[in-house]
């Protein structure tokens, strides 16, 4: 019998090292684990809408959470950059290496259904806004039963951040957060945040702050000090916890071996 399930989240920001998690990951799979790696892809997108003439564009919330604001412009780029793009190099690596790997989006199967949000608001210079056109939604369901069919085929899912909402159109999702409903669905074991940072700082960008224990009570109070993306990630750990997932580590994803380097509890373990 396979152990149960490890979830993996490989930051989409310059600096991860998808070749050293995939490497990692064929160690992993002949001691029987069974692993989901679910991948962001911002930079990729960032890159491709310079390219087409549409930068990015990020807004605030008013409880301070950035996000990509994404029109039906954006939101194709999104899909071809980190749909087509990073989620196809990625499944082609752990090809390469020997492993079965099935890369697939949300929408797919309706893997991940989300509510597509009616209007966001959006703080700038001090004045609130609320935009319409967004293409993004709050992730409600995970369809945990196609997992469970790919990893008992024996394959490596490889999700792209993507969802479907209830017309079925794609819709962007964060991937910390979509990571997070993924471990929760499969009741994962462990959830690996693998980002470009040793983990949560005390006092980021101080590398000898590294917050190494973090309980489940601290949570909060952690999400206040966090910075900038990491907000996310400790809202996604939140969750996951609070979704039955046993542990959630925030690690380095630079290093070599970063999948058995959290494993052993080398970042920001949250139990």
């Amino acid at each position: 019998m396979a152990e149960s399930v490890i979830v993996v989240k490989l930051g989409g920001t310059g600096g991860v090292d998808f070749l050293a998690i995939c490497q990692d990951a064929v160690g992993l799979l002949k001691q029987g684990k069974q692993l989901v790696f679910v991948h962001g892809g911002s930079a990729e997108a960032n890159a491709l809408g310079e390219v087409l003439g549409a930068p990015p564009k990020m807004i605030t919330s008013p409880s301070g959470y950035t996000s990509r604001y994404t029109d039906r412009k954006t939101l194709e780029i999104f899909l071809m950059a980190v749909n087509g793009k990073v989620n196809s190099l990625l499944t082609e690596q752990l090809q390469m290496l020997g492993v079965n790997a099935f890369g697939l989006c949300g929408l797919d199967g309706k893997l991940i259904q989300a509510t597509r949000k009616d209007s966001i608001q959006s703080v700038e210079n001090g004045k609130h806004k609320i935009i319409r056109d967004d293409y993004t939604g709050k992730i409600e369901n995970v369809n945990s039963e196609l997992l469970h069919l790919l990893l008992n085929a024996g394959y490596l899912p490889v999700i792209a951040p993507v969802a479907v909402s209830e017309k079925g159109e794609a819709l962007n999702v964060d991937a910390d957060r979509a990571a997070a409903m993924v471990a929760s669905a499969l009741k994962a074991e462990t959830l690996l945040l693998l980002t470009a940072v040793p983990g949560l700082m005390k006092n980021f960008p101080d590398e000898s702050t590294l917050i190494r224990q973090l309980p489940q009570g601290q949570l909060a109070a952690a999400s206040e000090a966090a910075q900038g993306r990491m907000k996310k990630k400790v809202l996604g750990a939140q969750e996951a916890l609070r979704g039955g997932v046993s542990r959630v580590v925030i690690a380095d994803g630079r290093i070599q071996n970063p999948i058995s380097n959290a494993l052993s509890g080398n970042g920001t373990v949250i139990q």
